[in-house]
């Protein structure tokens, strides 16, 4: 069996402990370039009728169900 070069293990190790810190830390709102630039894609949803009858949400990457303002 090949053992990973420490480095990789050192990356691997990091980015395991920035993702709960990551996720604690999102805004409840985030605009759509936000979104788009965190690999998500903007979802629009329509609720009802009249001008404010639609809803858009992030869908995946590091906003994932966030609103999208």
């Amino acid at each position: 069996m090949r053992t990973l070069p420490h480095a990789v293990i050192a990356a691997l190790a990091l980015s395991a402990l920035a993702l709960p810190a990551r996720a604690a830390g999102l805004p409840a709102d985030v605009t759509a370039s936000q979104c788009v630039a965190g690999g998500g894609m903007i979802i629009i949803s329509a609720v009802g009728q009249g001008s404010d009858g639609y809803t858009k949400r992030c869908e995946g990457g590091i906003h994932d169900g966030q609103t999208v303002t």
